[in-house]
């Protein structure tokens, strides 16, 4: 069978429709497997595509769309595999076959039949059928018998009711199911007539009709050898889970042994051997090595090998990666090609990659910057070029280019295109050894030379591969301006001038540069030839005149040493005192020949003849030693006594320094850090000195009572909230607790919550004051008929002061929202739950948080992303918080998953204009919500933009309605109603009772069930 790699152009036009349909032609004619996708598309009336009758199966999905022919015979698809989806959905797609044509009666040509007569099974993926206003029959088919029903893929046919004018089914088919008229065109029922006991797939309703479980798409009998297509693997007919392993157990020696028999997985097939463009990693032929791993060649296939330490620098190309979509290397993508040793996809140079990309906003690249694809050395896909630089006469920026892999092709046929280029005057291309698939083109380049034939056909490795050559600069006018080939070239040709672009040399080469001879009697430095090349000879040889030096490049291959000869290799001088067997020393001397000769086996010091008279005497040795000793005992002695010296000089410093301190009683340097001392005053209260009346609410980590609070010595008794932490709670929890009291312990602001005290029981209890009318948000939704415009802004211009005072206290509030806002009275709001909050010191200007349960909706974009909290995040929650109010309660971004939020926000959507709301008003909320932290008001600002709407409220908020009396207790009269309420005050009455009561004071954080609960558990 044969196996074609399928396309992946979706809904583009290749060029014209001509050129589209001969690409199809090309890519599909005698294709029996589609590795990739089968896009049938933009064929015309006249095109004929008899040529798909030969595909039995599609590893990815089949598109049919745009065409205007009448019938597209897949006669003989039985299995669409779905491991790639259209759209990431769809595995068959059938859609827009149709022209207007006012000649025809229905007012449209296009497709009538899609000829599917035998298939039978899509693996994975759904079906759409659309916009196909001639085609008939397709309602008949039963898509259950095809589908896997297990994944309960959807099926989008829409019914062609009065233009498709088709005939109907044969009655011979099942059910009145068909793809076209004819009893050749009836479905193939495979599933819904089978037996309970098949487990897939069977030929008829017995349970002996049952197809073997390897099999797809149906069988003709019960073994794996009877399959109509593999549900797998095919292995030469058989169809199996897995191709032949390339090792097997040898039970005689115990160990695993090399498989003669083994196979590779190319797609669904097994094969003997991958085809030569592409590699081979664990059993299977694959385009690209997975991350670290890189290729290599053994034996003459290219295999996956594991990098030892950092793999050298690969990198995706056109139409792989993050590039699958670029359409040519251009100034906003040339930085990812930089130090790239090997690249995985295509490089294409056109126009624009050098003029740049108005509509798409890219301006021209720099020509400097090709430097970068100089150390590229392989290309996988194919090599592109259709403009260059006027100033750049070669491609020298591929000059170490080793092989174009041809695994993509341009067009299905080219691996390598140079064509109209206006100044290029030779290729360069001087290290290019291998084009592995794919044809060559090089046309239309009217100042090329350099050019010839043989030059190509020593590059291709695959059958069919051929060059097309022409229309470049006439050879004639190539020679009359001598731009020919070096001398030094063979008749393979070159790559451009000079001796260092030949394809291969008339007689040797040197450094990769073509010469007449290489230095082998004469010159300097002497050499040796080689296989074709000139190579140094060793710097131990001694140079010769007449003779050749040497006849290779090691040192035990010159003709003569230029020192010493230490058995077969020249050496700079005999082994001295060098370890050999049973850790004895080796010592040589040279002889009259210049051969290096044991010493005596008693000579310790080494010799200067044979015998012992030859030893080397060790007096002058044992002076040396005495020298050594003695200077380096003379240092010793010197370093002592500096060491002595420093020490007592530091000493007396010390001293003399502790004396001046103590005199003038300076005990501590000081290192002030210029903020302001923290005076607020922390009560710590008795437990008796409270009570607890009944529970608002439980969380994680303890539990809300309602409470009076009766000071020690006073006669008062006071209407608190008690917060308390489970015994079991950990020290953590513990900690946030005490950070929530230290923040609201140093708060002090009409509009912002404060803590009472703090009782240090075993279980940690804070005491805050009691609200009565709740929080904000549930008063907006309580009262939204009553509500009106004054009332709207004066509360956004409260929370917007009590905000700016945080700012200035340097705290990030982490949790702003209308739950968080508590009603006092129906003119006056405040801000609670400080659960998340966060104080900075003088010096930051962000939090990053470390994780925990976070109001994601409320959240600005880099504290979602990032975990980054500032002054400007809490603008953006601001913004969220007026929305809420203006919406009279409404749930932001209600209806999408908190996970993603964040690809909501990046591309650009925002919560909706609210209804009540002017423009004015609703820029103040976009503004809140800008990417740029730096781009969003302030909170002293926006409580001028505030403070300015409220003093007229009808120009900004179109609301007819009236807040109701602060008298009216109904909402939240459970709250209040109790025994032993008689004679309770409020907090504020009672910590600062010559204030007016209502516009100052501390305010409590404690008011509804739901936010005592969520002030604990954050």
């Amino acid at each position: 069978k044969k196996i074609c790699q399928g396309t992946s152009n979706r809904l583009n036009l290749l060029g014209n429709y001509e050129n589209h349909y001969e690409t199809m032609l090309r890519m599909f004619s005698n294709c029996s497997v589609v590795l990739e996708n089968l896009e049938v598309t933009y064929a015309q009336k006249h095109h004929s595509l008899a040529f798909l009758q030969s595909i039995e199966e599609v590893v990815g999905y089949v598109l049919i769309g745009m065409n205007d022919v009448a019938v597209v015979p897949l006669g003989n698809l039985r299995l669409i595999r779905g491991q790639s989806l259209y759209d990431g959905q769809f595995s068959l797609l059938v859609l827009s076959n149709y022209k207007r044509n006012p000649a025809s009666p229905s007012g449209f040509s296009g497709l009538r039949q899609l000829q599917l007569s035998n298939h039978s099974e899509i693996i994975r993926g759904a079906v759409k059928i659309t916009h196909n206003f001639l085609l008939c029959n397709i309602e008949t088919i039963q898509w259950g018998d095809i589908v896997d029903s297990s994944s309960e893929p959807s099926i989008v046919l829409e019914k062609n009711e009065s233009r498709a004018s088709g005939e109907s089914c044969d009655p011979s088919c099942d059910n009145g199911s068909c793809w076209a008229a004819g009893p050749d065109h009836c479905q193939k029922i495979t599933k819904l007539q089978c037996a309970e006991q098949c487990s897939r797939r069977c030929r008829g309703p017995k349970p002996s009709d049952c197809c073997n479980r390897h099999c797809a798409a149906g069988c003709t009998g019960p073994q794996a050898d009877q399959c109509l297509a593999c549900r797998d693997f095919n292995d030469e007919g058989t169809c199996k889970d897995t191709c032949r392993s390339h090792m097997f157990h040898n039970s005689k020696i115990h160990r695993g042994v090399p498989n003669p028999d083994a196979k590779y997985a190319f797609g669904p097939i097994c094969v003997k051997a991958c085809p030569h463009n592409y590699v081979v990693t664990e059993g299977w032929c694959v385009r690209t090595c997975r991350a670290g791993m890189f290729e290599v060649e053994e034996n003459g296939v290219q295999q996956c090998r594991e990098c030892n330490g950092p793999c050298p620098k690969v990198c995706d190309g056109l139409g792989v990666g993050a590039f699958n979509n670029s359409v040519a290397v251009n100034a906003s993508n040339i930085e990812f090609f930089r130090n790239c040793t090997k690249i995985n996809g295509n490089v294409n140079f056109i126009e624009t990659s050098f003029t740049g990309d108005l509509f798409h906003n890219i301006p021209p690249m720099d020509p400097a910057k090709l430097e970068y694809f100089r150390t590229v050395k392989e290309i996988t896909g194919f090599l592109l070029i259709q403009s260059w630089p006027e100033n750049l006469t070669s491609l020298s920026a591929f000059e170490n280019l080793h092989i174009i892999r041809g695994r993509a092709t341009h067009n299905m046929r080219t691996s390598l295109v140079v064509t109209r280029t206006e100044h290029l005057r030779w290729l360069g291309l001087r290290s290019l050894k291998e084009v592995s698939a794919g044809r060559v083109m090089v046309k239309n380049n009217p100042q090329l030379c350099f050019l010839q034939p043989l030059q190509w056909t020593h590059l291709f490795r695959s059958t069919g591969q051929t060059a097309d050559i022409r229309n470049n600069k006439p050879v004639d006018v190539c020679k009359q301006q001598r731009q020919t080939c070096d001398p030094e070239c063979s008749d393979q040709g070159c790559w451009g001038p000079g001796p260092e672009m030949c394809v291969s040399c008339l007689r040797v080469s040197r450094g990769g540069r073509c010469v007449p001879l290489c230095n082998v009697l004469d010159g300097d430095p002497r050499e040796a030839e080689l296989n074709g090349s000139c190579v140094s000879c060793h710097s131990e040889c001694q140079p010769q005149t007449g003779i050749p030096t040497c006849h290779g490049p090691g040192p035990g291959q010159c003709s003569q040493c230029a020192h010493v000869q230490d058995g077969p290799s020249c050496v700079a001088h005999c082994p001295q005192g060098m370890l050999g067997e049973g850790d004895t020393e080796i010592w040589m001397y040279p002889d009259r020949a210049g051969r290096c000769q044991l010493c005596h086996q008693n000579c310790t010091q080494g010799c200067s003849g044979p015998g012992l008279s030859g030893c080397t005497s060790s007096a002058g040795q044992s002076t040396l030693a005495v020298c050594v000793v003695g200077g380096l005992l003379i240092v010793v002695i010197v370093a002592l006594v500096t060491f002595v010296l420093l020490r007592r000089r530091r000493i007396t410093r010390r001293r003399t320094l502790r004396r001046q301190l103590q005199e003038k009683e300076l005990v501590e340097p000081l290192t002030p850090s210029g903020e302001a001392p923290n005076q607020a005053m922390l009560r710590i209260m008795k437990e008796t000195e409270f009570k607890k009346i009944r529970v608002l609410g439980s969380g994680a980590f303890g539990t809300v009572y309602k409470g009076l609070w009766i000071p020690e010595g006073e006669n008062v008794r006071v209407s608190v909230a008690i917060k308390v932490l489970r015994e079991a709670t950990s020290s953590k929890a513990n900690k946030e607790i005490l950070d929530e009291a230290y923040v609201m312990a140093s708060i002090d602001h009409p509009h912002v919550c404060r803590l009472l005290g703090i009782c240090l029981t075993s279980s940690i209890q804070l005491v805050t004051q009691l609200m009565p009318f709740g929080c904000l948000l549930d008063y907006v939704r309580f009262h939204q008929d009553q509500i009106g415009a004054p009332w709207l802004l004066n509360w956004c211009v409260q929370i917007a002061k009590g905000m700016s005072y945080l700012e200035g206290r340097h705290l990030v509030h982490r949790d702003l929202a209308a739950r968080n806002v508590l009603v006092k009275s129906p003119s006056h709001v405040t801000i609670t739950d400080f659960g998340l909050a966060k104080l900075l010191t003088a010096n930051e200007k962000a939090y990053r948080a470390d994780g925990g349960k976070v109001p994601i909706k409320w959240m600005a974009l880099e504290s979602i992303l990032q975990s980054t909290y500032t002054h400007q995040s809490d603008v953006w929650s601001f913004g969220v918080t007026v929305w809420e109010l203006m919406t009279f309660g409404s749930k932001p971004y209600d209806g999408i998953p908190a996970s993603e939020i964040s690809s909501v926000l990046e591309r650009g959507e925002r919560l909706p204009h609210p209804p009540i709301c002017t423009t004015d008003l609703y820029m103040i909320m976009v503004q809140c919500w800008m990417i740029d932290p730096s781009s969003r008001p302030t909170f002293r600002k926006l409580t001028a933009e505030f403070s300015t709407m409220a003093r007229d409220p009808s120009r900004f908020l179109v609301v007819q309605a009236n807040l109701p009396s602060p008298t009216n207790r109904r909402f939240y009269s459970r709250m209040l109603s109790s025994e032993d309420m008689e004679g309770v005050i409020d907090a504020d009455e009672y910590l600062q009772p010559y204030k007016e009561f209502g516009n100052h004071g501390d305010n409590s954080c404690s008011h509804t069930v739901a936010a005592h609960s969520s002030s604990i558990t954050s």
